[in-house]
C-alpha cells in the first residue's frame, strides 16, 4: 500500500491531468464523467469540499450560459405545452415512489427524497426538499448518492436506447428531460444526440425544475411542517433572463455561440467533479433497499415515458 502522502500526491497529479484533458480537448460530458470516475474509484478526490462547491455553482452558471442559445418564446411555450404531462408524470413518480418505499421498507424520508429527485430534477430537488424536512446528512447523502449513480448510467445508455427506438431529436429531448434526474446528465445525454435534442431537453428540464416550488409547499403540508418554507431556484430566473436577452437583442452570433460553448465546457467539468465524488465507499454506503427502490422507480419511469413519447 502506498504511503498516504505518496497516494495524495498521485491523486493530485491524476486529478489535474485528467481535468486538463477535459478542458483542453473539449471532451463530451460522458467522457468527462468517465474521467472523474477514474479518480473516484481508483484514486480519490484530493479536493472534496472545493469540488462540491464548484460543482453547485458551475452547474448553475452553465445553465444560465445555455440560456443565450435559447429562444424565450420556445422556453415559455415548452412550459405551457407540457403542463399537464409534467403534472401527471410528477404525480405518478411520487405515488409509485411511496408504494415502493412502503413495499421495500425504506426509511420514509429517504424514500420521499428519492421520489422527489426522480420526479423533478435530481440533486436540486433533493437539496431543496431536504432543507424543508430537516433531513440529516445520512438521509441526504444516501438519496443523492443513488441519484448520482443512476445519472452516471443514464449518460451512457440513453443515447443508444434513443437510437435503438428510432427517436427523433425532438422526441429524445422530451424523453431525456423527463426520465433523467439531474440537469447536468440531461444536458450530457442530449448533447450526444444532437443540438436540437440539447436545446429541447434543456428547455423542458428547466421548465420542469420550476415545480420545485409547489413541491416544497406540498411537502410542508404532507409532513405537517409549520412556517413559511420555500425554495426558489434563482439560476432558472437568470436562465430566462439570458433567453430574453438573446431573443430580443441583436447580439452577434459568435458571441452567443462562444457563451454556449463555455457553458457546455462548464457542464463537462461539472460531470468530471461529480465522477470524482463517486467512490467505492460511497457506493457501499447507499445500501441495497434504497438502491433497489431508486432503480425500479427509474426503470418504470423511463420505460413508460419512452413508450408515450414514441407513440405520441
Amino acid at each position: 500500500m502506498l504511503p498516504l502522502s505518496r497516494k495524495s500526491q498521485i491523486s493530485r497529479i491524476a486529478f489535474w491531468g485528467l481535468l486538463f484533458l477535459v478542458v483542453a480537448l473539449s471532451l463530451s460530458a460522458g467522457v468527462s464523467l468517465a474521467m472523474g470516475l477514474i479518480i473516484g474509484i481508483f484514486f480519490y478526490n484530493p479536493y472534496p469540499a472545493p469540488s462540491k462547491k464548484v460543482t453547485k455553482y458551475l452547474l448553475q452558471i452553465s445553465i444560465v450560459g445555455l440560456g443565450f442559445g435559447m429562444n424565450i418564446n420556445q422556453v415559455m411555450q415548452a412550459g405551457k405545452d407540457g403542463f399537464t404531462f409534467t403534472l401527471i408524470t410528477i404525480g405518478f413518480a411520487l405515488g409509485l415512489g411511496f408504494l415502493l418505499g412502503r413495499l421495500l421498507k425504506v426509511q420514509h424520508i429517504i424514500a420521499y427524497l428519492i421520489s422527489c429527485g426522480t420526479a423533478i430534477c435530481g440533486g436540486s430537488a433533493i437539496g431543496a426538499i431536504s432543507q424543508v424536512l430537516k433531513a440529516d446528512e445520512k438521509e441526504i447523502s444516501v438519496s443523492i448518492g443513488i441519484i448520482f449513480m443512476l445519472n452516471a448510467v443514464a449518460l451512457f445508455i440513453f443515447p443508444p436506447i434513443g437510437h435503438w427506438a428510432g427517436l427523433t431529436e425532438q422526441q429524445f429531448g422530451i424523453w431525456s428531460a423527463i426520465a433523467i434526474h439531474d440537469t447536468s446528465s440531461v444536458v450530457g445525454a442530449a448533447s450526444k444526440y444532437g443540438n436540437n435534442a440539447l436545446m429541447i431537453a434543456t428547455t423542458i428540464k428547466l421548465a420542469r425544475a420550476l415545480w420545485i416550488v409547489p413541491l416544497v409547499v406540498l411537502t410542508s403540508f404532507l409532513f405537517k411542517i409549520k412556517g413559511n418554507v420555500y425554495s426558489l431556484p434563482w439560476f432558472i430566473v437568470f436562465f430566462v433572463i439570458a433567453s430574453i436577452v438573446a431573443t430580443k437583442f441583436a447580439i452577434p452570433v459568435y458571441i452567443k455561440d462562444g457563451i454556449v460553448h463555455l457553458a457546455k465546457t462548464g457542464f463537462s467539468i461539472t460531470l468530471f467533479l461529480i465522477g470524482c465524488g463517486i467512490s467505492v465507499d460511497a457506493i457501499k454506503k447507499v445500501g441495497v433497499r434504497p438502491l433497489v427502490m431508486g432503480v425500479v422507480l427509474w426503470v418504470v419511469i423511463l420505460t413508460a415515458t419512452l413508450f408515450i413519447v414514441k407513440k405520441y
